[in-house]
């Protein structure tokens, strides 16, 4: 049976999550369905399907937010939104993930449609997540998520003002939130202690995706705002011109950083897969087999205050 996300982080230990797109064609769904499949055995508390702006990109959003919660059984977190969406259209897609019996809803603005320097709302729809938010919190029954970004917002004026900004969501509704990707712990852990200053209390996921690619990491840190770290950066730069060194490399240090997230009070670990599953499996197998949920015991008690909601 699919489950209230936010239910799901006060219960489930160990506690892991995936994230995928929806591919351009039919062949890419099929694919992505036998590799979510593969994925399954690992027990994932939720699976995330990103949202495609757009006629055909949305239709295959909600296909296969339906397959997977239907066919394979996991809990469904369906992305939504503002980009290229009227009140109205929204307003379709959340009636037809709610007939389907999807209970999650992670609730975002959506990065400028490719070639536009700017967001800016569609005609008759948003222009913010929190009023997204704000809509799904009066009209449906949706266990909302909103995202955050432990190294602060690309388009935030200030740190502070971002989490203001994040505060509202939580207060229009939101009740966990799923961290932008990073690859320095002190940063979550840092944003974790000031988002809990701030008054936001409610459960706070990290986000980690594993380094396959070096060109493709540095990329995905620059539109989000994060760093690598300098030690990481050279180590990788060694290994350039070998993809498996590099490769290898991105796993170990994942795993790393998921055991001392885990260790240190994090609720779970969000994966962000790039829709593959070999090192994300690796990575959860290495957890499961280390148990790398249960906290050491000299940071226990500090975990408790600042990282578990």
């Amino acid at each position: 049976m699919p489950m209230r996300i936010a239910h799901a982080l006060a219960t489930m230990r160990p506690f892991f999550s995936f994230e995928f797109f929806p591919p351009r064609d039919d062949a890419g769904m099929e694919q992505l369905f036998a590799t979510i499949e593969t994925l399954r055995p690992l027990r994932p508390a939720f699976v995330s399907i990103t949202y495609g702006a757009g006629g055909s990109a949305r239709a295959r959003t909600i296909e296969l937010a339906k397959r997977v919660q239907r066919e394979i059984g996991l809990t469904v977190l369906a992305h939504a939104t503002c980009v290229g969406s009227s009140r109205a259209e929204l307003r379709g897609l959340f009636d037809d993930l709610a007939r389907a019996g999807i209970k999650n809803v992670l609730a975002l603005r959506g990065d400028p449609p490719r070639g536009e320097a700017a967001f800016t709302p569609p005609s008759g729809g948003f222009g913010h997540a929190t009023e997204l938010i704000a809509m799904l919190h009066r009209n449906y029954n949706f266990c909302i998520g909103a995202a955050c970004y432990p190294e602060v917002h690309p388009e935030a004026q200030s740190p502070e003002s971002d989490l203001a900004y994040l505060r509202e969501k939580v207060e229009n509704g939101a009740e966990f939130l799923i961290s932008q990707l990073f690859l320095d712990n002190d940063a979550y852990f840092g944003f974790v202690e000031r988002a809990r200053a701030a008054g936001i209390g409610v459960p706070i996921l990290p986000g980690l995706m594993p380094v396959t690619n070096y060109e493709q990491i540095k990329r995905f840190v620059a539109m989000c705002g994060a760093k690598i770290p300098p030690k990481l950066q050279v180590e990788m730069e060694s290994r350039l011109g070998d993809a498996s060194a590099v490769e290898d490399l991105g796993v170990a240090y994942a795993a790393m950083q998921a055991v001392e997230l885990l260790r240190s009070g994090a609720p779970g670990i969000h994966f962000y897969t790039l829709n593959r599953s070999p090192a994300t499996r690796a990575l959860v197998s290495a957890m499961l087999a280390a148990s790398a949920w249960r906290p050491v015991p000299a940071r226990t008690q500090r975990a408790r205050h600042t990282l578990i909601t």
